[in-house]
């Protein structure tokens, strides 16, 4: 860390990151009552609620959005006539899969190895945490130079979309000059580094129909036609030989011009099996920042424990595309949904349900805000570079605010480098990157201001 007076009031604000980070990862805020209460998103949004008006954020509201769930909104105003930045963050998190394979609990913060392992410590709690801490920094030197809007996202994970449509129903909200989102990453610890473009995503879960009831398999086996095969074979055609995406009409062969994943760090990073090859062609790259890949996320059919000898009458898969930068969400889903339906054997009824969608993002890497979150990047990551790179996941969010607010500036950061394996078990976060991330986003709204006032 650098050696000066707002490195060490960020050094300094560690230790109350840590508890308020361990207090907002023990809630259970993933926004899917099927599987946690509601009361546990509820309960996350009142914390950060809180915390914003003990802040001193005025305006602080709890937004019912169009899908069920809640954000939190906060302002927290500046000197006269300075710029307003928008800082983004979700308190959602994904589901925390199988808690046995998790070294210790995933809602209790734990620290092991120098890092901080809990389900949302990286993506995203972590991440309000960093807007949190940047901010108090900045109260100690001087105040806070710009006027600051928060909002905190209650379903990002889940992609239903309802911040996105509380936000164009209510523009005015979230207008500001810069919009900083707090939920990408480093390309690895200790490499500063802002995300230029983010694939869009569509979810959707298949149905296959074969038979009224299920069958003995001895008795019919052989004839009857069997929907758990035919839904594996709709599967299977979702993929050519070598494992890349192959749906019927959508282009899967652009390039990334740009920072390079090698494949050796990709395969460490991933922890793929000794022996085991990588799926698709051209670079690390190309494949998971430049071009379409489907993921089948889960099947609904008997577990092995208990199995019966039958034909299954009825299967169901939930499958998620993510959609490079070029490509129109609606447009790849249709694709999908055609192909789906298309690929079924023996007249198998295909039935397809759209569970949730996001347009692909590129930002203009070009705009002033990013020549002052390079130097602050430089600053507090001890003169190493900022880099751009591109990233597999999603914010839906992004190019509503774009389209919303097209004169506003958008820049991506935040704590889920690989290490946090991120949607996995153990999910952790790096404190000495949450450190550096928080006074790096201090420096960058000091200079920003600098910067506006000059033009």
């Amino acid at each position: 860390m650098p050696d000066s007076p707002l490195a060490h009031t960020v050094a300094s604000l560690q230790s109350r990151a840590r508890t308020e980070l361990a207090e907002l990862v023990a809630f259970k805020s993933v926004a899917d009552p099927a599987q946690f209460p509601r009361s546990e998103c509820e309960a996350a949004a009142e914390w950060v609620a809180g915390a914003l008006r003990a802040d001193g954020f005025t305006d602080v509201a709890l937004l019912d959005t169009p899908d069920g769930t809640r954000s939190v909104y906060g302002y927290l105003p500046g000197p006269a006539g300075a710029p307003t930045v928008l800082l983004y963050a979700h308190y959602d998190v994904q589901p925390p899969l199988d808690e046995s394979a998790w070294i210790s609990p995933p809602f209790e913060l734990t620290e092991r190895d120098g890092r901080w392992y809990g389900r949302g410590a990286a993506d995203c709690k972590g991440g309000l945490i960093m807007h949190l801490t940047a901010l108090r920094a900045l109260k100690e030197h001087g105040g806070v130079p710009v006027n600051v809007k928060v909002i905190v996202e209650g379903s990002e994970e889940q992609g239903t979309g309802g911040l996105e449509r509380y936000a164009e129903a209510h523009p005015e909200l979230l207008t500001a000059d810069t919009i900083v989102i707090g939920d990408t990453g480093n390309f690895r610890v200790g490499l500063p580094t802002v995300t230029a473009t983010l694939r869009g995503m569509t979810l959707v879960r298949v149905q296959v129909d074969t038979l009224a009831g299920n069958l003995h398999s001895g008795q019919f086996g052989g004839a009857a036609p069997d929907a758990l095969a035919a839904l594996i074979r709709v599967l299977d055609s979702l993929r050519g030989e070598d494992g890349s995406t192959t749906i019927d009409g959508l282009e899967a062969d652009a390039t990334w011009e740009g920072l390079q994943y090698p494949e050796e760090e990709f395969r460490q990073d991933a922890k793929v099996l000794d022996g085991v090859g990588l799926t698709g062609g051209g670079t690390v790259a190309d494949r998971i920042w430049a071009r379409p890949a489907v993921t089948v996320l889960g099947i609904d059919c008997p577990p092995v424990v208990g199995a019966t000898p039958s034909v299954q009458a009825g299967a169901r898969a939930l499958v998620s595309l993510r959609i490079p930068p070029g490509t129109d969400a609606v447009k790849a889903t249709e694709l999908l949904t055609a192909h789906l339906e298309n690929a079924a054997p023996w007249g198998a009824r295909v039935s397809v349900e759209q569970v949730g969608q996001g347009q692909p993002f590129r930002a203009d890497t070009g705009s002033p805000a990013y020549a002052s979150m390079a130097s602050a990047m430089r600053e507090a990551y001890d003169g190493t570079e900022m880099q751009t790179s591109g990233m597999g996941g999603s914010i839906p969010l992004c190019n509503t605010l774009a389209a919303l607010y097209p004169e506003a500036e958008i820049l991506l950061i935040g704590l889920s480098e690989p290490e946090a394996q991120i949607h996995a078990v153990n999910e952790s976060v790096s404190p000495e990157e949450l450190e550096r991330l928080s006074l790096a986003e201090a420096l960058f709204l000091q200079r920003y201001a600098e910067q506006y006032a000059q033009r």
